[in-house]
């Protein structure tokens, strides 16, 4: 019954990148680690790959059908891939098991890498429910921002992605709409392009520090390329708008869930 959940929720993974071009990582984790009962970090690192894969899938879809901007995307996408790689390399694995420990409370690093991956969901249920694409697409025209400028944004969503395991499709889109000056419809294929370089990128650094179990791994993912192609496929007749709202009223239902999961034992 796990593994049947599991796997459909695999399915459900590729849906959301197919249709929002982000979105995987904060269904995979929470599957990972409260269906499959699998450690937090291994299902961070679990999670880049299955996302990383997907994504390169729907990359491809989107360039074929010229929806990405390769320029635009390889200024985000080497210096994050770097960040990533050194995150999920050296930083996960330095992080302490026990961060805070007293006589009346213990801070595990597993719960750690939760609490802070709620708080990403937490932004980005805020970002689905309250931004405004039109908006946004009006501000980027007349914005000249320097790229140095926005070099440490970039790097510090890598920092972020390669801890918790995302692939920062929430992160990455407002940086090519606002400093890429794309479309909303660009800047979504262009995200998945960049998902898959980062997620990859970041999973090669936990090959080092993790012992994978390929037969699952790969089946959940084989799944979850199925979802990208149907979820691609459903873009094109699905209110976006609509859509967004009820997957961020979701997003923040799971990230309250993941912090009485971890913190109050709820």
């Amino acid at each position: 019954m796990e593994l049947l959940t599991a796997y459909a929720g695999a399915c459900a993974i590729g849906l959301v990148l197919g249709l929002m071009g982000g979105g995987g990582s904060i269904l995979t984790v929470p599957l990972l680690v409260y269906v499959m009962g699998i450690n937090p970090v291994a299902a961070t690192g679990y999670s880049l790959f299955i996302v990383g894969t997907t994504s390169a899938f729907g990359g491809v879809q989107n360039y074929l059908k010229g929806n990405v901007a390769v320029k635009q995307g390889l200024f985000i996408a080497i210096p994050s891939f770097i960040t990533v790689y050194c995150t999920r390399r050296y930083i996960v694995p330095a992080i302490p098991q026990n961060l805070i420990e007293t006589q009346s409370f213990t801070l595990h690093k597993g719960t750690f890498i939760m609490g802070v991956f709620a708080i990403i969901m937490l932004l980005a249920a805020l970002s689905m429910l309250f931004k405004k694409n039109k908006a946004i697409e009006t501000a980027a025209q007349n914005n000249n921002t320097s790229y140095i400028y926005i070099l440490p944004y970039i790097i510090l969503t890598g920092i972020t992605m390669g801890l918790v395991g995302a692939g920062g499709g929430f992160l990455i889109i407002p940086m090519l709409v606002f400093f890429g000056n794309l479309s909303m419809k660009k800047a979504v294929g262009t995200s998945l392009l960049i998902i898959a370089i980062n997620s990859i990128t970041g999973f090669m650094g936990d090959l080092h520090n993790t012992v994978i179990d390929w037969q699952f791994l790969l089946s959940f993912t084989a799944i979850s390329i199925f979802g990208i192609f149907v979820g691609t496929y459903l873009h094109r007749y699905v209110n976006e708008k609509q859509l967004k709202k009820g997957f961020g009223i979701f997003i923040l239902v799971m990230a309250c869930f993941i912090f009485s999961k971890e913190f109050f034992g709820f």
